[in-house]
């Protein structure tokens, strides 16, 4: 068994019940005797995670490069229960899939994954993957790509922003969700569009939104600090085109993507993760995505991210239990814009990864899902836990 089956029969065994916290513990546990895949530099111990307090010594986890830990993991291969085409209000189609309990039962809330910026909605991989098997509570999935990414249609100059984003969510909410409790699931750029959604769309969250959680994203000043003050500088002619530059820049990167070979491959691992030796399938997986989505498309985004500043619709999140998840070697969204999204909301669980970069779902899945089902179960009220500030510290 899979340290994320037994992390998921841990949150759902019958006659115990245990919180995702607890369940990350105990994965920690089997992970110390993991050590085929891992050379123990660090150790994983029941006391790595502890409240409020940042822990000392260890160090990164090495992973043997002979032997990838996902080497036989099916990355983004999941078949879903149902595939649909939902129309957007502008007509643009959006791909969405949904996945049922794994064991057929009665699904208590519904989990909605919203993907960020270039990628698509096979970045949930593990989270879809571990979601299916909970049982407390059971939870139906639905995922789908933005406009101008992945399987969905492409995205015009004037449609690539956060609110025709936050738009189509709605549309998906509408169609697919029509009922029940939700829980929306925002990373980067998703977790920008669930703000927009709270901003244009407050009674949603008053009636059926009840958990949010935001992982490696920002609710501003996105290019004030970190890799996206230069990427987002209106200085910076490869993303932020202008006149003749509009033509040759999408060109410029889609030849540097397919010429780049082993720099591009460095330079992926090393923008997107934080661990030195991230499982090299990773890695593969990430160009995989990257792939899909024509760059051409994507340079239009680049103007909306860059002005993004939605502190004020936090406020439209008190009614909804809210996880913010970041990692300290995040190079996109630094670890200082979770904080101050928590800073907003005095009531949500604050989670820092040591080690971890922008892509910490794939990067730590086990501790990302492990922190997902504490949400879950708050949302079902499945564990009796009450809303109250919590923050932890990870030590790799």
């Amino acid at each position: 068994m899979t340290p994320s089956r037994r992390l998921l029969a841990i949150a759902g065994g019958v006659g115990a019940l245990a919180t995702g916290t607890a369940a990350v513990i105990a994965v920690a546990a089997q992970q110390r005797r993991h050590s085929e895949a891992y050379s123990a530099v660090g150790r994983h111990t029941a006391s790595a995670l502890t409240r409020s307090t940042p822990v000392g010594g260890g160090g990164l986890t090495r992973i043997s490069l002979s032997e990838d830990p996902y080497v036989d993991e099916p990355l983004g291969e999941l078949r879903a229960d149902r595939t649909s085409t939902v129309a957007a209000e502008d007509g643009t189609p959006l791909s969405v899939e949904e996945i049922d309990p794994e064991d057929g039962g009665e699904p208590e809330l519904t989990v909605v994954g919203v993907h960020g910026f270039a990628l698509s909605r096979r970045c949930w991989h593990f989270q879809r993957r571990d979601l299916a098997s909970l049982r407390l509570p059971r939870v139906r999935q639905v995922y789908y790509d933005h406009r101008g990414h992945g399987l969905s249609g492409a995205a015009s100059t004037e449609t690539s922003t956060i609110e025709q984003l936050a738009r189509d969510l709605d549309c998906v909410l509408r169609s697919v969700v029509p009922e029940g409790p939700v829980v929306l699931m925002g990373h980067s750029m998703g977790g920008m569009v669930i703000m927009e959604l709270a901003a244009e769309f407050p009674e949603i969250f008053e009636d059926r939104v009840c958990g949010v959680a935001f992982i490696a994203t920002a609710a501003g000043e996105v290019g004030a600090r970190g890799l996206p003050r230069s990427l987002l500088s209106k200085y910076n002619p490869l993303t932020r085109a202008a006149g003749g530059l509009a033509g040759w820049q999408p060109g410029l990167v889609e030849f540097v993507r397919a010429a780049g070979g082993q720099l591009t491959r460095q330079a992926v691992r090393r923008l997107a993760f934080g661990s030195r030796d991230v499982a090299p399938r990773l890695v593969d997986f990430m160009l995989e995505m990257l792939e899909v989505t024509p760059v051409r498309g994507l340079v239009n985004f680049v103007d909306t991210l860059g002005s993004h500043n939605r502190y004020a619709a936090l406020a439209g999140l008190k009614h909804a239990e809210v996880l913010v998840i970041g990692g300290d070697s995040d190079r996109f969204t630094p670890f200082s814009h979770a904080e101050r999204i928590a800073a907003e909301l005095p009531d949500a669980e604050l989670v820092r990864v040591r080690g971890a970069g922008h892509m910490v779902q794939l990067e730590q899945p086990e501790l990302v899902n492990s922190h997902l089902i504490d949400l879950l179960q708050r949302c079902s009220d499945a564990d009796g836990v009450t809303s109250s500030r919590r923050t932890w510290w990870w030590q790799r």
